[in-house]
């Protein structure tokens, strides 16, 4: 019985199936027409869809890891200080450094970065803004219409409405151009990728931003370096100056004591005390020269290179919605659409 009733069940559910098709067969013309209308607001979103332009820029880290062997040289300096062999920068390491080329400091000073527009000096960021069309957007509102974005410009003379409008452009950078990514990590190399639809824009932004960073790394990982090295010259400049006095002092009182009798040895105690701080004077910035020049190797050890492998070149990869994809793509969601409506019309026709 249970088996009949299936079988029942079955030829039923196959009797809808055919009245189903057989309606929507019957409902071809308005389907066709859909995909139709379908097809053609494909092709004119080709049409109107600008192309999207890839800039890459991939560049090689190299970065010397300090220690060992100089520590055991560097005591004196120690002594005076100083700490000619920590690592100023172990924080950029890895996918922190891939971080750092997305964060937003560093797209906002990109943005801020001097570029040739219609012949003048711009930024970056008054170029994003032609391409979007934003300055006719503007033109009613007075807060926006004065709006500048100067190259180079301080940050902190910026408004709130300057703030905004920043944060709107690195949203969209950020989440829809600007890929960033390590292509291996046994690998130092690490590669750029910027999206956009202006193609001056995104070449001309990748290769900012590789050199902002760049710049800013290799400044953090070489700041402790270049801090000691800048105390060492300091004291080394006056540990000499007071050497060059000394040995004046020297001969000064050597003058004072000449021809004395030799009985008076009082007198000649200022020539002996003057002596001393020559030779005083004389080891110690010995050792800071020696240390001076440790201070340079390690600045050098400190200093990462960063090697640009490929850079951008025009022309740029180009991304276009093809006319034949509009079309396909157009008709086919359009008949989908109206074949849905038209079963849940007939559906809330059976309902009601």
């Amino acid at each position: 019985m249970n088996e009949q009733n299936d079988e029942i069940s079955l030829k039923e559910l196959i009797d809808k199936g055919k009245e189903w098709f057989a309606y929507l067969l019957s409902q071809w013309k308005i389907i066709v027409l859909a995909g139709v209308l379908g097809a053609a607001l494909g092709l004119t979103y080709s049409f109107i869809k600008k192309p999207v332009y890839t800039a890459t820029l991939s560049f090689a880290l190299e970065d010397e890891k300090s220690g060992g062997g100089l520590g055991g040289a560097l005591g004196l300096a120690s002594s005076f200080g100083f700490d000619l062999g920590g690592s100023g920068g172990g924080m950029f390491t890895g996918s922190n450094l891939t971080e750092l080329f997305k964060s937003r400091s560093m797209v906002e000073q990109t943005l801020l970065s001097p570029v040739i527009l219609d012949g003048k000096i711009s930024s970056l960021a008054e170029m994003y803004i032609q391409d979007k069309e934003w300055r006719e957007k503007w033109i009613e509102k007075p807060k926006f219409a004065s709006i500048q974005f100067l190259p180079n410009a301080n940050r902190k003379n910026f408004t709130r409405v300057h703030d905004s409008i920043l944060g709107v452009m690195y949203n969209d950078l950020s989440k829809n151009g600007l890929t960033v990514a390590q292509k291996d990590k046994k690998v130092s190399i690490i590669s750029i990728d910027m999206s956009s639809t202006n193609e001056l824009f995104a070449k001309y932004f990748t290769e900012a931003l590789a050199k902002k960073v760049s710049d800013f790394y290799i400044d953090t990982k070489s700041k402790k370096a270049r801090m000691n090295m800048a105390i060492l010259e300091k004291q080394t400049d006056s540990i000499r100056g007071e050497l060059n006095a000394a040995i004046t002092g020297v001969a000064v009182a050597t003058d004072n004591t000449f021809s004395l009798n030799p009985a008076l040895n009082v007198r000649r105690t200022p020539s002996a005390r003057r002596q001393v701080d020559v030779q005083a004077n004389t080891a110690i910035l010995t050792e800071l020269v020696k240390q001076s020049e440790l201070a340079k190797v390690t600045l050098r050890k400190e200093t990462p290179l960063i090697q640009i492998i490929d850079r951008p070149i025009l022309p740029l990869a180009k991304e276009r919605f093809g006319k034949a994809k509009g079309i396909l793509l157009g008709g086919f969601l359009a008949g989908f659409l109206m074949v849905l409506g038209l079963i849940m019309r007939r559906v809330l026709k059976q309902i009601g």
